[in-house]
């Protein structure tokens, strides 16, 4: 089944607390996890934050019944159900939701505090880090297609300058001058050569890429073509680089392939790796994600 959301979490949470014991929340995350029968995959999925998926959507899920009173806090990560956890329980209530939630004083003043009124929609199935991460790949994925534009609008030679000082950036081709001097030959509104694969030049990769606009799709003959040189210049390793995309049978074709290692990226994952490596971008803001150093309060 898919991982449930932190609201559909709530009220299994509370169920298993209702024993009279104190509970960690290291067991109380395996114990729902068996109760929902996920995966081992769906348990350790990873936010972009790095915390896994479902383990943060139970904390979420206790801390806003912490905030309803539902359950408190014993010790460091143990809390139990209160006098109202129970009472809400002998309601047989078939769901527990922030809307259920807002019956109550003092949640309504935690999430004024919060200032979470206006993003409650999206609130029903996200929990705060993962608004965060969604608003991260729009505002990425807005980026991505700008970078792609602006590409499509500059000359060769600039997509020339570009393809140099990403490869250069990403640990390629020693330095700008040398990667420039391999990669220096324009043609068919993009460039061919060869680089370094690292700053010895221990071995050398065939580069090919064409600033072609979005219907002119790379089919698998001009993989063909670009295999074949790569067999006539004694090469086993080549990347193929354009702005717009490749059909199946490219890729296909590409993966195939049993002496040589063909590297294809399309557009979009042009304009990724141009955001990765910090080339035509700047920075705006930095934000760091903070949680709690339980070590530090270790007496």
């Amino acid at each position: 089944m898919t991982i449930p959301t932190f609201q559909e979490i709530m009220l299994p949470l509370l169920q298993l607390t209702n024993d009279d014991r104190s509970h960690s929340q290291k067991e109380v995350i395996e114990i729902l996890a068996k109760t929902f029968k996920l995966t081992n995959e769906e348990t350790t999925q990873l936010l972009n934050s790095g915390s896994p998926r479902f383990k943060n959507r139970v904390v979420w899920a206790t801390i806003y019944l912490k905030k309803a009173l539902l359950l408190s806090s014993i010790d460091k990560g143990i809390f139990r159900i209160t006098q109202r956890g129970k009472e809400v329980l002998l309601q047989n209530p078939s769901k527990l939701d922030m809307k259920f939630l807002s019956q109550f004083a003092e949640f309504i003043e935690f999430r004024k505090k919060k200032k979470e009124k206006n993003i409650e929609d999206q609130e029903e199935i996200q929990t705060p880090e993962e608004l965060l991460e969604k608003s991260y790949d729009e505002i990425r994925q807005k980026l991505s297609l700008e970078l792609l534009e602006k590409i499509k609008q500059n000359t060769p030679l600039f997509f020339e300058k570009l393809v140099v000082e990403l490869l250069v950036a990403m640990g390629y081709g020693g330095s700008i001058e040398d990667a420039g001097k391999a990669l220096g030959r324009s043609g068919d509104e993009g460039i061919d050569g060869e680089i370094k694969q690292d700053k010895l030049g221990l071995e050398t990769i065939y580069i090919q890429a064409k600033r072609w606009k979005d219907k002119n799709q790379v089919g698998r003959p001009e993989i063909q073509r670009f295999a074949g040189s790569l067999m006539g210049k004694g090469a086993t390793k080549g990347v193929f680089i354009t702005t717009s995309s490749f059909s199946d049978e490219a890729y296909q074709y590409a993966k195939n392939l049993k002496l040589q290692k063909l590297i294809l990226i399309d557009g979009e994952e042009l304009s990724e790796l141009m955001i990765d490596h910090n080339i035509g971008v700047t920075e705006l803001n930095n934000y760091v994600l903070k949680r709690i150093d339980n070590d530090y309060f270790e007496e």
